[in-house]
This record gives structure tokens, C-alpha cells and sequence, in this order.
């Protein structure tokens, strides 16, 4: 059986291709860089992350946008007479007043690994833009409609539009074509494929929350008018009939199905093998209980589906809702490399599981200033919006251990570094080395942002030399707390237990749709210029 999540942690917004035997899975990263992630399978169960799409921060500049915006849902297809990727993502640059400005983008390469074109402009209707090579060589962008009239629905209707390869534009404006396979409100996340002639619209309905969905239509003609499958949703966590048209918010708590562990199940794509199986990803999330958060955010899913004799997609068990388990395709199982769990910086490049809010880790984490090291260059502080040092990777379980040596020589106040759990830059818990002015030396003291108040704990302030110190950060289901040691083998801890559910999209206030990180840190308020070294990284989620 296959176990879901297949990719845990903060991994939303799945979309699936297929070239030859391999298999590509792109998702969304909204405000972290490198942009999209794609992982790599033959089997639909064993992924490797092999390469990110966006790995230029000033063609793609998200400096200053706030948390939860930036690189939102892209579409990662494969054109098989052109043996060419696409690529069609959105920038989301601001939701105040709910105006949703999106500037969406299309690039394509010869190879999954780029180089990538340079993008091209197509359109700022809406988000979640995706893109059909039709059968006859025209291509097709479909996307939300944001709606910001009164009066009409929110958030909005999918609209269509043809794309000219050979202008490199958008033909005309948008026209809308499909409201809904149900009556549960919030579409978005359009998906066209073509199959036995007919075209075939795949959508989230229901907001992204847990009465979250996948819905399909179909239709003759691309411009429609587009058939209902009389079964939606074919995908849920929330089986139930329910009329929301008239609510445009995305979470609907009152959703939760207490029968399921996946909950918000929805956004999917699908692909099919060589042999004719079918097999559906999508978002899903696993939230503490009763408060409902989600601190490893929206995760990755994948359900086997099969078609019909009358030509609608359904799941292979013959339910709606989304399973903690699938059968296996019937594809040659192909083991694929992970992220290691220790990391000693050894090689000569950054490893591609590290990201960096808003630039790319490159800009201030360097492996060769120092061999078996990364030095981090400080920058500014971890609530700036701007350029922050925090090198992380995402948290995929909530039963981790996160350690790291550091070596730092803080001059001034100004200098910090350490070990951080960071949500957005509003929230995190950080566990720095500091100069302390009231003590005269190097301190150690532990510091929380919660929904932007700044609590100093003074009393963890703890003098330690100018050596090496080892910092350590738990995370055991709904307690997370930090320890440190002077040898590496007789840890204590430091500061109080933090309430792990509090890293989520449901409690923060100032972002939402991301994920936990865990990371390396440091500050320069300064100069932007002091360092600090760290000989290892490691992350394990099973430990005695």
C-alpha cells in the first residue's frame, strides 16, 4: 500500500505530470525560495525531491510581500509533440480588501531540471492558472475569475483563455465557463485535460479548509457548456451535500469530518501510467484536535482512481473519501533517495532541501568560506520582510529532534544566532546566542513572536563562553521546547514548553496556507555582515 501523506509537511497545491516512465510533482512555496519544488518517481510511491523551478530572486523578486504571498499553485504539465515541461505559476502580490493581485506567468524547458525560458506574462484575472496542450496543437489557460463586485459571487467563476506560443500572449480577455460541479462555493484550481475527445474540468470547490473538494465537469467543446459529474465531489474529507455559495471564506471549520484523519482534501490532479491506471493527488492536511490546526500545514495525498464506462473519474474503492492508504500501481517499485537526516556540510554545494524566505539561501549560507561548515551571513532581523537569514527545511513530523553546533562571536547586541522553529515572521520561537550587554559576555536566551508580540524571556539569559555550543529543538506533538550543551552529550533545557499547534495556519494572524520550518539563524542589525558557523544540521523524527 501506498501511505498517505507522500510528501508530509508543507507541500499544498500538488499538480502531477508524466514523460515516459517518470513521474513529476510540483508545488506550491508561496514566499520561500527556491520556488517549486518537483519531486521525482517511476512508482507513484518513492519521491525524491529532485529540482526547484525558481532559483532567480531578482527575476522573481517576492522581497517585502507579506507571509502567505508570492508563489502560489503552479502547473507543471508536459508536451509530449513538443517534448517540452511548462510551468505556469502566479505571484500573488497583495490580498487587502480582498482584491487578490496576481500577476500569473508561463516558462518551459527541454529538460525537468531548466534551464527554464524566461516567463512570460499572461494574464492577472485570477489565481491558479493552468494550461491544456489541446490535441490539435492550440494551447488553453484556464484560471479563477476573482470577483470583487457586489452582488455577485465570490470568490469568483473559472474563466478560459487561449495562449499564442507564437505572440507569447493571451488571445482576448478571459471568458468564464464553469461555476461549480457543486453547490459548496469558493472554486478555484482548474484543471482541463482531454480524453476520448471530450474536455474535462477538474476543480477545488468548498474553500481550502475542510469542506475542501475535488469536482469534475465535462464538456464537447473547450468553451463548454460544461456537464456536472452527477456524483461530486469525487475526492473529500467532508462527504456530506452542503450549499456554501453564499460564504466566501476558505476555512469552514464546521466542516471537520471527526470520521477522517486527512481532512481539507482537495486541489488534485491526476495522471495515468503506461498500463491504464489512474492516480489522483491532492492537498490534505492532519490538524491537532479539538482546535484545529494544522502546524505542518497542507500536505500531499494521492488516491487511485479508475474511469467509468461512461467516462467519469472515480475513486478505485468506490468512495468519496480521501484514504490514509492506496493500493500500489502496478509500476516496477524504484526506491528513491532522501534528504539525509544529518547533514555535515561537506559538500561543496548547499543541499536543495534548504529554503530561505523571500531569497535564495545562496545569498547568505556559504559551504566553501569554511569547509565542512555553512556560514550564514546576518542580515536583518527574523520579522523583516525583506532579506532574513534563516536557512530551514520544512518540518514533516510532529515527533522531531533538530540539532546543530554553532560557533558565533557576537560583538554587539545587534549580533544574534541560533536554532529557530519559524512559521512567518510573526510567529516563531528562536533559541540565539547573543552579546549581552547586562552580563558583559556571550549569552544564550530564548525569544518568541506570537502573532507579532515579542516576548523576551530574561530569564533564560545564560552566560556561555566563546566555544562551541550545541543547540537543540523538540518537537513532541503539542510540546516544543529548546535545550543546549557545552560537549554535545549532556543537554539542558532552556526556557519554557511551547505550544506546537500554534505554528498553523488557524492560529496565525498574519499568514496562512504555508507550513512549519525548522532552521539555522543569524543576525547582523548592523552591518549585514557578521557570520556565523554551524558544523552540522540535523533532523531526525525517530530517536531514543
Amino acid at each position: 500500500m501506498i501511505q498517505n501523506p507522500i510528501l508530509p509537511g508543507f507541500h499544498p497545491d500538488p499538480c502531477i505530470c508524466r514523460k515516459g516512465d517518470d513521474y513529476y510533482l510540483a508545488v506550491s512555496t508561496f514566499e520561500w525560495f527556491p520556488g517549486i519544488p518537483v519531486y521525482h518517481s517511476k512508482d507513484l510511491k518513492h519521491w525524491e525531491l529532485l529540482t526547484h523551478v525558481l532559483t532567480d530572486d531578482e527575476k522573481v523578486d517576492l522581497k517585502k510581500l507579506p507571509s502567505a504571498k508570492g508563489i502560489w499553485a503552479p502547473c507543471l504539465t508536459y508536451c509530449e509533440k513538443e517534448d517540452m515541461f511548462y510551468v505556469v505559476y502566479g505571484v500573488m502580490n497583495s490580498m487587502n480588501a480582498r482584491y487578490f493581485d496576481v500577476d500569473n506567468y508561463l516558462i518551459c524547458a527541454s529538460d525537468i531540471e531548466g534551464p527554464w525560458s524566461e516567463p512570460v506574462y499572461l494574464h492577472s484575472a485570477g489565481f491558479d492558472a493552468s494550461l491544456l496542450h489541446d490535441t490539435d496543437g492550440r494551447k488553453w489557460i484556464v484560471s479563477l475569475e476573482w470577483e470583487t463586485r457586489e452582488g455577485y459571487e465570490k470568490p469568483g467563476a473559472i474563466c478560459l483563455a487561449e495562449y499564442s506560443p507564437e505572440k507569447k500572449a493571451v488571445i482576448g480577455y478571459p471568458k468564464r465557463i464553469w461555476n461549480g460541479g457543486t453547490d459548496r462555493g469558493c472554486i478555484e484550481a482548474p484543471h482541463l485535460t482531454k480524453k476520448d475527445g471530450r474536455y474535462y474540468i477538474m476543480c477545488a470547490e468548498g474553500g481550502t479548509g475542510y469542506n475542501h473538494c475535488v469536482t469534475m465537469g465535462r464538456a464537447e467543446n473547450v468553451w463548454g457548456p460544461y456537464e456536472k459529474d452527477p456524483e461530486n465531489p469525487i475526492v473529500t474529507s467532508a462527504p456530506g451535500v452542503s450549499n456554501e455559495r453564499h460564504d466566501p471564506d476558505h476555512l469552514k471549520p464546521q466542516y471537520y469530518n471527526p470520521d477522517s484523519v486527512l481532512q481539507k482534501s482537495g486541489h488534485g490532479s491526476y495522471v495515468e501510467t503506461p498500463n491504464g491506471e489512474v492516480y489522483l493527488v491532492h492537498l490534505t492536511a492532519r490538524p491537532f484536535v479539538p482546535e484545529l490546526r494544522c502546524t505542518l500545514g497542507r500536505e500531499t495525498a494521492i488516491q487511485k482512481m479508475v474511469w467509468t464506462e461512461d467516462g467519469w473519474l472515480r475513486m478505485a474503492d468506490g468512495g468519496r473519501l480521501a484514504k490514509m492508504q492506496v493500493p500500489e500501481s502496478g509500476l516496477p517499485k524504484c526506491e528513491m533517495p532522501k534528504i539525509p537526516d544529518y547533514d555535515d556540510f561537506d559538500a561543496d554545494t548547499l543541499g536543495n532541501w534548504y529554503y530561505a524566505p523571500r531569497i535564495m539561501p545562496q545569498s547568505f549560507a556559504d559551504v566553501t568560506a569554511r569547509p565542512g561548515y555553512v556560514r550564514l551571513r546576518g542580515q536583518e532581523s527574523r520579522t523583516s520582510l525583506n532579506r532574513v537569514s534563516i536557512l530551514a527545511r520544512k518540518l514533516t513530523s510532529l515527533h522531531a529532534r533538530i540539532t546543530t553546533k554553532m560557533e558565533f562571536h557576537p560583538e554587539i547586541y545587534q549580533h544574534s544566532a541560533g536554532l529557530i522553529l519559524y512559521y512567518d515572521n510573526m510567529n516563531y520561537i528562536n533559541l540565539r546566542k547573543y552579546y549581552s550587554q547586562t552580563l558583559g559576555q556571550s549569552a544564550l536566551s530564548v525569544i518568541c513572536l506570537e502573532n507579532g508580540e515579542k516576548t523576551e524571556f530574561t530569564d533564560t539569559r545564560t552566560p556561555v563562553g566563546e566555544g562551541p555550543v550545541y543547540l537543540r529543538l523538540y518537537v513532541e506533538q503539542r510540546k516544543t521546547w529548546f535545550e543546549w550543551s557545552c560537549d554535545g552529550t549532556e543537554f539542558q533545557k532552556i526556557g519554557r514548553v511551547f505550544d506546537t499547534s500554534h505554528f498553523s495556519d488557524e492560529y496565525c494572524r498574519y499568514g496562512e496556507f504555508t507550513g512549519t520550518m525548522a532552521g539555522l539563524t543569524c543576525a547582523d542589525r548592523m552591518f549585514h555582515r557578521h557570520y556565523a558557523d554551524f558544523d552540522f544540521f540535523e533532523y531526525t523524527e525517530s530517536y531514543s
